[in-house]
């Protein structure tokens, strides 16, 4: 049977978010089987690590989990100078000679907590036109990003040794950090590129939970986060043999349930998808959402 879960990859310095995926799936093939499939919950830049969770076979339709939950990072920044793409592997734009003071940093800290606006950076997977703002920036082309509403849930000063400022971040799915340092040292007249950035958490997943690529390929295999898990918001419903067939149907099903909303639907313990519970003419109706086909591959060869 196909791996199917989440691992919750500690993304070395300088991977790419697709390197990495394509890592995990070199190392969980099988020589002369079907490669694997997988996907990542969230993107992180090459000079970024830490939580980059892989969804693995099935669980790759539920990547909107980690890419719709809430993010927290250690992010360390240069008040001193900018470059064009607000990290340290960017082109100098700017130098800057005068000083801050920590309170200066601290009032300035306050007006960044909360719903924001903010614009993302040019060099960023954003799609202009069809177009890659990243490449498009590369090329020299204008590249005019409008404002996202973002919030920030969190921000806390971990450290402030002039220039570099390090923060504890807690902010919403479509935040860059990038963008959040460098609107704060424009705020103080400063630089604010980024020297470090760390993602510590996705959608409350603790920092514990990550596995390094070396650990991934000693125990590849306890490395995995059971798919049940990872839905682990969705409250269960159990169904007998006969209802399990329909539900991996698309069908339907009425259910003596007081529940309602989306679910985890299993049978025997086994995850077979998620549907949503609605209220019916007499009971609850289950309507299926997405049906895991490793499980109706499993249950057919079961009835034959």
């Amino acid at each position: 049977m196909m791996v199917s879960g989440v691992v919750f990859l500690d993304k070395p310095l300088g991977w790419t978010s697709r390197r990495a995926v394509n890592e995990v799936i070199r190392i969980f093939s099988v020589t002369g089987q079907k490669r694997i499939k997988a996907g990542h919950a969230g993107t992180l830049d090459p000079l970024a690590t830490g939580m980059l969770p892989i969804l693995l076979g099935d669980a790759t339709r539920f990547s909107e989990l980690g890419l719709n939950a809430e993010k927290r990072y250690a992010v360390t920044f240069d008040l001193s100078y900018q470059t064009d793409t607000l990290d340290c592997e960017g082109e100098v734009t700017g130098r800057f000679d005068q000083q801050v003071e920590q309170q200066q940093l601290l009032e300035v800290l306050e007006q960044f907590k909360g719903n924001l606006k903010q614009v993302p950076p040019i060099y960023s997977a954003i799609r202009v036109e069809g177009k890659r703002a990243h490449a498009m920036a590369r090329k020299g082309e204008t590249v005019e990003l409008k404002a996202r509403d973002v919030c920030i849930h969190k921000l806390a000063l971990i450290s402030f040794e002039f220039p570099y400022v390090s923060l504890d971040v807690s902010c919403s799915k479509g935040t860059y950090i990038r963008s959040l340092t460098r609107d704060i040292s424009e705020k103080l007249g400063m630089g604010g590129c980024v020297t470090a950035l760390r993602r510590i958490s996705t959608g409350g997943w603790p920092e514990s939970m990550l596995v390094s690529e070396e650990r991934l390929r000693q125990d590849k295999e306890q490395a995995v986060l059971p798919l049940r898990q990872w839905l682990r918001d969705f409250p269960t419903c159990e169904l007998n043999k006969d209802n399990a067939w329909r539900f991996l149907n698309g069908q339907r099903i009425q259910l003596e349930e007081k529940q309602q909303g989306n679910v985890a639907v299993v049978s025997d313990a086994l995850l077979l998808g998620t549907a949503e519970l609605k209220p019916g003419m007499r009971r609850m109706v289950l309507h299926p959402l997405r049906i895991l086909p490793s499980s109706q591959h499993l249950f057919a060869s079961k009835r034959t």
